[in-house]
């Protein structure tokens, strides 16, 4: 499975959460014998997008995945099963490529952070499915290809506002033991050294979780394990693609353009002239030039 996230990278947008459910991944399967790794679904997570220049924690995040990657990569117990890459100087050209290529996309920032978001359309137009929170276009999405083919998960608006609230009270989050587990081993040194990371957990784990990646994290494991299981039935999976491809007629161009045009600039359509044979019949352009006599 290509399971891919390439998007500008902010903490609204939730790569760091991604990438701590890719070291769960990793632990997990170095927990298993041989075995019992045969049946996991292999799975290649890419990420890809750049930080704004000044933006400290979006590039550590970007340092951080390339860190466990390092690590994952280069495990021969289990790189045969899962692999983590980070793609350099994403841009159009790059796009181009692994949109296509994607067998799930991952668009999972907190509810309430994403004014609309696009990038979730190209990937369904493209036949991938979704992986993400209710929030932006991933809900007129859902509304048009059916909830069945999109993997919701995570807190609501409300609730994300709640758990602000309550942070602001001085509460803080609760961490979950498959949570804890990602972070000792981050701590310790498990998945390479991501010292320029300590500040920033505990900062999250004191109250600070302004964007809920401590109280989405167990949510995101469960819709992650569903994708494992949707994706074994490959006819299931297949039927969920075309569904989805099938069904994105709504976001095409050529409707939101109609759409503006009937409704914001008031404009009627212009009947163009059908292709004729004879030299003497053809128009040049539209209507309202004149015939060329030949």
């Amino acid at each position: 499975m290509f399971d891919v996230m390439v998007k500008r990278i902010h903490e609204y947008k939730r790569q760091f959460m991604n990438a701590l459910y890719c070291v769960y991944r990793y632990l997990y399967l170095k927990e298993m014998c041989e075995i019992e790794r045969e049946k996991q679904i292999k799975r290649v997570t890419f990420f890809g997008g750049k930080a704004a220049p000044g933006y400290t924690v979006a590039k550590n995040i970007i340092k951080f995945i390339n860190t466990i990657s390092s690590i994952i990569n280069n495990d021969a117990e289990t790189n045969k099963y899962f692999k983590v890459v980070f793609l350099p100087d994403y841009k159009v050209s790059l796009a181009q490529i692994i949109i296509p290529a994607a067998d799930l996309s991952q668009h999972i920032s907190t509810a309430g952070t994403e004014a609309s978001g696009t990038s979730n359309m190209k990937f369904c137009m493209t036949g991938s499915l979704i992986i993400g929170t209710r929030d932006g276009a991933n809900i007129e999405i859902a509304d048009e290809i059916g909830q069945e083919n999109i993997f919701f998960f995570g807190k609501d608006l409300k609730q994300v506002e709640s758990i602000r609230q309550a942070q602001k009270r001085g509460e803080r989050p609760e961490i979950s033991k498959n949570l804890k587990k990602v972070l000792n081993a981050i701590i310790n040194g498990k998945v390479g050294n991501n010292h320029f990371m300590i500040d920033y957990i505990n900062y999250l784990l004191n109250g600070n979780d302004y964007y809920c990646l401590c109280y989405d994290f167990d949510e995101y494991l469960t819709a992650q394990e569903k994708v494992d299981f949707e994706y074994s039935d490959k006819k299931t999976w297949k039927i969920k693609c075309f569904q989805t491809l099938c069904r994105m007629g709504h976001f095409s161009t050529d409707r939101c353009i109609q759409n503006y045009a009937e409704n914001i600039w008031d404009l009627t359509p212009i009947e163009l002239p059908k292709p004729v044979n004879e030299i003497s019949k053809r128009v040049i352009s539209s209507s309202n030039l004149k015939k060329i006599d030949n």
